[in-house]
């Protein structure tokens, strides 16, 4: 396959009026360094979306944002305003929420074998826990009877047999166990229902275990246990590109398009398109047919007064911010450029799942003036780290990368722009800062409240 300088495929991210040039170039100036910039407005109106997907099934719902999205506080603050929950898997994670305002009931504690303490808060704050094995439900009956305050709200979490291999969940065997001792420890626990966790991003086999839950939760009725409510995870995709930018890019990419001819498997991207996202796909999955089933799954729900549970964390962060980064180096190789820019690929965390993050950065020069064309280059962090690379793809920019420049990597607020943060060289861990649109012509900013 020849590849020619004029064949570099571009992923152009989908368009947000939100960000300018010139509230970027103020910050930047501001704060000397890379940093990552919030719009919790865009927080706010995805959780309002979504809510209204509910209500137009006629689905008694109940959304919980997945905290492990972003470490920032001011999606937690949004949350409590709005009447949301937070999934938390950490001691941490579930005092952050409790210190910015969540109420202990409307916490969903998830993860797999958690630990004592992280078991001991929840309990004593009434969250809802997603129990994963039976020596963790012996220990949440355990400190509720010690404990003396109130009942442990449990769900139980259920293996998938979409995924028979996956270390979340209990098996059949297992789950029958479990709701044997949930009635003969029915003073120390509530159990409320059940719960999942399912990879990818698939609506039928969502479907189907929900459906499956469902009747999981009519069956433990029948034995006298509470069951009113399933969790099915979050799972719901956005888009980050269009259609033909993202089906090209599939199709056409090349060795030769990635710095020291760096491959990667397309199954390990992840779907930077989707014909239907967000809300959007909330919204076909309750109205998917579980297999076996003629009816909706919002039907099926609703035939069976169950409260369905949510967890989305990257659905909820769509365009909820991006991350700015600004070059201290160029460097000409044969045909492209390689540009190193003040920060590290840390700070961009599609790498842990052996991939890139791949929508287009952009360039925002400091002269305006600069020229015009194609100008493929690769970017590289500051680090003595061969691999360490924030985009091996080699992007066509349309103005020559200069030293002193900014790149800007679009919506890179769920799970992109903290999950894998280090102070590796003992740099200082980039500020978030928190843009607060009350001023459409002077944004207001301000550095989250994360504590430390």
């Amino acid at each position: 396959m020849e590849v020619t300088t004029t064949s570099w495929p571009a992923l152009p991210a989908l368009p947000d009026p939100a960000t300018t040039p010139v509230v970027v170039g103020g910050l930047a100036y501001a704060l000397d360094g890379p940093f990552p910039f919030l719009l919790p407005d865009a927080f706010t109106a995805n959780l309002a979306a979504m809510r209204e997907v509910l209500t137009g099934a006629g689905v008694d719902g109940f959304i919980y944002y997945a905290k492990k999205a972003n470490k920032a506080a001011v999606f937690v603050e949004r949350a409590a305003i709005g009447g949301a929950g937070i999934d938390v898997a950490s001691t941490a994670e579930l005092r952050e929420a409790l210190g910015h305002g969540v109420r202990g009931e409307h916490l969903m504690v998830t993860g797999p074998a958690k630990n004592s303490d992280l078991l001991r808060l929840a309990v004593t704050h009434g969250a809802t826990i997603a129990v994963d094995a039976l020596d963790e439900l012996d220990r949440v009956i355990s400190l509720a009877l010690t404990g003396r305050v109130r009942p442990a709200r449990v769900l139980l979490r259920v293996l998938p047999g979409a995924q028979p291999h996956s270390r979340f969940g209990m098996s059949e065997s297992e789950l029958a166990t479990a709701l044997e001792r949930c009635l003969q420890a029915r003073d120390a626990i509530r159990m409320e229902g059940f719960s999942f966790h399912l990879s990818g991003y698939a609506l039928q086999p969502r479907a189907d275990l929900a459906a499956r839950l469902v009747d999981q939760c009519l069956k433990a009725r029948v034995m006298g246990l509470e069951a009113g409510r399933i969790s099915i995870g979050g799972g719901l995709p956005i888009s980050y590109t269009d259609a033909d930018s993202w089906h090209t890019f599939l199709e056409t990419q090349h060795p030769a398009h990635f710095h020291a001819r760096k491959t990667f498997q397309p199954r390990d991207f992840y779907p930077y398109h989707s014909p239907v996202a967000g809300p959007e796909a909330l919204a076909a999955l309750l109205a998917t047919c579980p297999e076996g089933s003629e009816a909706a799954l919002a039907e099926v729900i609703r035939d069976a007064g169950i409260q369905l549970l949510l967890e989305p964390g990257r659905a909820l962060l769509d365009q909820a911010g991006a991350t700015v980064f600004r070059i201290q180096g160029v460097k000409d190789r044969d045909g492209y450029q390689i540009l190193t820019v003040d920060g590290t690929s840390l700070s961009l965390s599609e790498q842990w799942f052996h991939s890139e993050y791949l929508p287009d950065p952009q360039l925002i020069p400091v002269d305006q003036d600069a020229a015009t064309g194609v100008f493929p280059a690769s970017v590289g962090a500051a680090t003595c780290l061969e691999s360490d690379m924030l985009t091996w793809r080699k992007i066509a920019f349309p103005h020559p990368p200069r030293v002193g420049d900014l790149l800007l990597y679009p919506n890179t607020a769920g799970y992109q722009m903290d999950s894998n943060e280090s102070p590796f060289h003992d740099l200082p861990l980039p500020p978030k800062v928190v843009i607060d649109r009350i001023d459409q012509v002077r944004p207001r900013w301000r550095l989250d409240r994360h504590f430390t």
